[in-house]
């Protein structure tokens, strides 16, 4: 920990690997989750659609803010990228399905690609912890 920020790891390789964390919490009570896809603990892609692979990204940003105490109706919040545009409602229906009483600040993007082209859905959150951060 260094200024009070914490950050934390979810042990995926590319942690190690880029030089990166999960999460990262400030003083203020911010807390930032790094991109998450739909991979596996072995690297795999198990879901193909769109809006399976957005359900489990996000899932996986929820995970990561359990870690630190916090949970989906903490994100204040998201950002979606996408490989095709014809994805955006599939997408947005998995959105709507965890967020849809929380309702965070939201953007999407269309990207031209991730590092596996297997992929088409990355998601990034922020929650805010109210009062200090722990």
């Amino acid at each position: 920990m260094s200024d009070g920020i914490r950050r934390i790891s979810c042990g995926d390789a590319s942690e190690e690997r880029f030089g990166s964390s999960r999460v990262v919490e400030l003083p203020g009570g911010l807390v930032l989750v790094g991109g998450c896809t739909s991979t596996t603990a072995n690297g795999r892609i198990d879901e193909a659609g769109p809006y399976e692979q957005a359900v489990t990204a996000f899932g996986l940003a929820i995970k990561a803010l359990e870690s630190v105490g916090l949970g989906r109706q903490d994100v204040v919040r998201t950002r979606t990228y996408l490989t095709h545009a014809r994805d955006v409602d599939e997408v947005g229906r998995a959105h709507k399905e965890l967020f849809a009483d929380v309702r965070p600040a939201t953007t999407m993007l269309i990207v031209s690609g991730f590092v596996d082209p297997s992929l088409v859905v990355q998601v990034e959150v922020e929650a805010y912890r109210g009062g200090a951060a722990a």
